[in-house]
């Protein structure tokens, strides 16, 4: 039975799967292999399977706020990334710290991934356990 529960747990995407965080780093990947850096918002949520283009413009949003990349037109958008001479000392810093911040929230991310599995394990035990049927009536 415990094979069951864990295999269900399996058959669906994790959080980390599904995170902004990943979802961010696939975003990054496939602008720096486009060529010249340019990149057709379109084209990229079509690559990445995103099913709420939203989540594309919340990604580009921020990466132009710290200059990594600029808007040329409403779906088009460069890398600017290494480039990029207006990277300032607080912006290195900034950057630094968001990175530690994203391996902190994906360890939390993990913890809660294991606790949902737990949790889901103990309920379909709990569904199994005939002496429980006995408390339901």
């Amino acid at each position: 039975m415990e094979f069951e529960a864990t295999e269900t747990v399996r058959s669906t995407p994790s959080r980390h799967e599904k995170s902004l965080g990943l979802l961010t780093m696939k975003f990054v990947s496939l602008l720096q292999e486009a060529k010249d850096g340019v990149l057709d918002l379109k084209v990229a949520a079509d690559c990445l399977a995103v099913k709420q283009k939203r989540r594309i413009y919340d990604i580009t949003n921020v990466l132009e706020g710290v200059g990594l990349i600029e808007k040329k037109n409403k779906n088009i958008i460069q890398w600017r990334g290494e480039s990029c001479h207006s990277q300032t000392p607080e912006l290195v810093e900034q950057v630094k710290l968001l990175k530690s911040h994203i391996s902190d929230l994906e360890a939390q991310e993990q913890e809660l991934d294991q606790q949902k599995a737990w949790i889901e394990e103990s309920i379909q035990q709990l569904s199994n356990d005939p002496t429980i049927f006995q408390y339901c009536e």
